[in-house]
C-alpha cells in the first residue's frame, strides 16, 4: 500500500512543479516580455524558467525528485537513475501540470483586450514559427545539443562527488544559459511538458510542430544519459538527487 501512496505523491509534486514551471516561465514571456516601457525582453524570459526550476528544486525535490520534464525522466531512466516502472506516471503528471498551467495562464492573459493566443502564446516551433526564422533542421540540432547540456548538468550536479546542495542552483543556471542560447531558436523547449502545454491552447501549427519538440528533447536527453555514466565511471546519486 505503501508504494502506489509514494508514487501518488510524486506525481502529485510533479503535476505542481510543472505547473509552476509553464505558468512561471511561459507567464513571464506571455504577460511580462514585452510590457510597454518595462518589458522583461529575453533575458527575463531565460531568468524566469530558470528561477522555476530552481525554487522547485529546493521545494519539492526531495518529494520526487523535482524532473518536470519527460525528457529529463527518459534520460535518467537510460542512466539507471530512475526506475522505468515509474516513467508512465512521471510524465503523464509532468503533462496534466504543463496543461493545467497553460490554463490558468490562457484565462489570466485573455482578460486583456485584443490577447489572441494564435500569435504564438509562448508556443514552440520552426520555419515561419521561429522567433528568429530558423529551419526545421537548426531548430532540430538546437533542442537536441541544449537537451543534451541540461540533462549532462542535471547528471553531474546531482552525483554524490559533486558539491552537495548546490545542484539546484547549478541546473537553475543552466536552464537559464540554455534559455539565453535558444529562445531566439525556438522559444526554446528541451521539455516535451513545457511544449504540450501552450500548443494546447494555440492549437493549428502548434499542436503540428509539437512532434519535434518531443523527438529532439529525448533524443538529446537519452544521450547524455547515457554517455555520463561512460564518463564519469561509478556514477551514484546524491541522497537528495533531483531523479
Amino acid at each position: 500500500m505503501k508504494q502506489p501512496v509514494r508514487l501518488l505523491n510524486r506525481c502529485s509534486a510533479e503535476f505542481l512543479g510543472t505547473f509552476w514551471l509553464v505558468f512561471g516561465g511561459c507567464g513571464s514571456a506571455v504577460l511580462a516580455a514585452a510590457f510597454p516601457g518595462l518589458g522583461i525582453g529575453f533575458a527575463g524570459v531565460a531568468l524566469a524558467f530558470g528561477l522555476t526550476v530552481l525554487t522547485m528544486a529546493y521545494a519539492i525535490g526531495h518529494i520526487s525528485g523535482c524532473h518536470l520534464n519527460p525528457a529529463v525522466s527518459i534520460g535518467l531512466v537510460a542512466a539507471k537513475r530512475f526506475p522505468l516502472e515509474e516513467l508512465p506516471a512521471y510524465v503523464a503528471s509532468q503533462t496534466a501540470g504543463a496543461i493545467a498551467g497553460a490554463g490558468v495562464l490562457y484565462v489570466i492573459a485573455s482578460g486583456k483586450a485584443g490577447f489572441d493566443a494564435s500569435g504564438g502564446f509562448a508556443s514552440n516551433g520552426f520555419g515561419l514559427h521561429s522567433p528568429g526564422g530558423y529551419s526545421m533542421l537548426a531548430c532540430l540540432l538546437a533542442e537536441i545539443v541544449l537537451t543534451f547540456f541540461f540533462l549532462f548538468i542535471i547528471l553531474g550536479a546531482t552525483d554524490r562527488r559533486a558539491p552537495q546542495g548546490f545542484a539546484p542552483v547549478a541546473i537553475g543556471l543552466g536552464l537559464t544559459l540554455i534559455h539565453l542560447i535558444g529562445i531566439p531558436v525556438t522559444n526554446l523547449s528541451v521539455n516535451p511538458a513545457r511544449s504540450t502545454g501552450p500548443a494546447f491552447f494555440v492549437g493549428g501549427w502548434a499542436i503540428e510542430q509539437l512532434w519535434l519538440f518531443w523527438v529532439a528533447p529525448i533524443a538529446g536527453a537519452i544521450l547524455a544519459g547515457l554517455l555520463y555514466p561512460a564518463l564519469a565511471g561509478n556514477s551514484l546519486p546524491a541522497e537528495d538527487e533531483l531523479r
